[in-house]
């Protein structure tokens, strides 16, 4: 019996509860609501890759999605298997959880930070006044991981991601207030922090990748379904996802062909290859990335930009676009 499997990323833009006192800049979870979630039911996901999704507090409760459940009440996803980032006090952020849905059950679920590699250290050579040694660059979210039971034995692995920004890391004295510099020098470096954070985050979810491999191979098992979703910030020639994809090209070993990871847009012309708009141009920063296991049973992508507004011009604010400012991604399988 052939089984279709659906994977979904979506980027929902700071999901949270209203306000209070109420923002003019921001629209109200009501409005949200009535726009995103036909978003979502038009996925028709079975597994669901959601970022940014903010947690919210009631006196004497643990933090809790509710935004989150108030945006799914009443479609399939209500009902599914749900796992979250957690901080260290096991409830959610405040900001930009991580979230996987899932119609199968998930098995487990981990964060990774730090923790297949350290964070990286860096004297700052702009910042006034100078600090005396180099600080830890660590990244600003966990790689969260999961492992599916598709039935039969199979298991998928499941990634989700949230890469850091290419907005440039705060300088300490090098910012004249929110949005100016004080140097272009200054600038250049709050950009090379943020590459490092998003290129080390890539490589410890590589690595990631890695061990997954190395476990089947040890074990003598199948080679392992692995989807890595998310706002990877990167497009497909970037750094970033060059890490975590693995080429031949890029590494000249053809003994690591049945490692590499493959990008699911691919099959999606360039024209409509985009997540993003910036400016007037369209970006691909959201990605579907499988393993060739999984490749295998692959069927195409949808990209569900069609009206995807563009909010980097000036007095567009989330009042006038209550919807998210990334597009959905979902890549369809079909397993035997």
């Amino acid at each position: 019996m052939v089984t279709s499997l659906k994977i979904a990323t979506f980027n929902l833009e700071n999901l949270d509860e209203d306000k209070v006192p109420p923002s003019e800049y921001d629209a109200p979870l009501s409005v949200r609501i009535a726009i995103m979630r036909p978003q979502l039911e038009r996925l028709n996901a079975d597994v669901l890759c959601l970022q940014e999704v903010n947690g919210q507090e009631r006196p004497g409760q643990k933090r809790q999605l509710l935004a989150l459940e108030a945006m799914v009440a009443g479609t399939r996803y209500a009902n599914y298997h749900m796992a979250t980032t957690l901080t260290t006090r096991d409830e959610p952020y405040d900001e930009r959880n991580l979230v996987i849905l899932s119609r199968f059950p998930i098995l487990k679920y981990q964060q990774i930070k730090h923790e297949l590699t350290d964070a990286p250290l860096y004297r700052k050579v702009t910042e006034s006044p100078l600090d005396d040694e180099a600080g830890k660059i660590s990244w600003e979210r966990p790689i969260f991981y999961a492992q599916l039971d598709l039935g039969n034995g199979r298991v998928l692995h499941v990634i989700n991601l949230h890469l850091k920004s290419r907005l440039p890391t705060t300088i300490k004295g090098q910012m004249l207030d929110r949005f100016t510099w004080r140097t272009g020098a200054g600038w250049a470096e709050g950009s090379f922090v943020s590459a490092m954070k998003r290129v080390g985050q890539a490589l410890e979810t590589r690595i990631l990748i890695d061990s997954i491999f190395d476990v089947a191979e040890i074990n003598g098992d199948p080679a392992p379904y692995i989807v890595v979703c998310g706002d990877f910030n990167a497009d497909i020639d970037d750094v970033p996802m060059k890490a975590i994809r693995g080429m031949v090209e890029d590494t000249g070993n053809p003994g690591l062909v049945g490692r590499v990871m493959v990008p699911c847009e691919l099959s999606v012309p360039e024209q409509a290859r985009y997540t993003l708009k910036h400016l007037g141009s369209g970006e691909m920063l959201d990605h579907v990335v499988a393993s060739r296991a999984l490749l295998a049973h692959y069927q195409g992508t949808q990209i569900h930009n069609e009206i995807l507004p563009d909010e980097s011009g000036a007095f567009r604010t989330d009042a006038k676009f209550p919807e998210s400012d990334h597009a959905p991604v979902v890549a369809t399988f079909e397993m035997d």
